[in-house]
């Protein structure tokens, strides 16, 4: 039989009623959820400093973009620059209005520790608005 019979009509009931701790369970659970803040898929970036050169850099007022080949080479709109370069053209780009969008593609084979060096200058150089593109790349790694 699946109910166990008291031998006593007057005895108490020794089962413990777990309905209202699972309400209070329920509860906190949804309470823990709403109050959990949400994640965001931002990377903070201090705002821009401003910089001085003679040279104009090939700088596109809209966007710029910069690639990593495999071989570990960066380039700027196309052309192969080297890390205190770029830093330069970010430079330049951030004290521009508006400030163009920056376009980061590395190649899915491209060594990790050169993407890494590019996104700190990046960060030193204060972008503010910037994206990667090509992420489809790197679904099947």
């Amino acid at each position: 039989m699946a109910m166990a019979a008291s031998t006593s009509e007057g005895e108490p009931m020794m089962d413990i009623n777990t309905t209202p701790l699972i309400d209070v369970m329920l509860v906190l659970l949804i309470m823990f959820i709403i109050t959990i803040p949400v994640q965001t898929h931002a990377v903070k970036l201090d705002l821009p400093a401003n910089s001085s050169d003679n040279t104009p850099p090939p700088i596109d007022p809209v966007k710029n973009k910069i690639t990593i080949d495999p071989a570990g080479t960066v380039f700027w709109n196309g052309s192969p620059v080297s890390l205190p370069v770029l830093k330069q053209y970010l430079d330049l780009t951030q004290s521009m209005n508006p400030v163009p969008e920056l376009h980061l593609q590395p190649d899915p084979q491209a060594r990790y520790n050169v993407v890494d060096n590019v996104l700190a200058v990046t960060k030193r150089a204060q972008v503010e608005k910037m994206g990667f593109v090509g992420n489809e790349a790197f679904a099947n790694f």
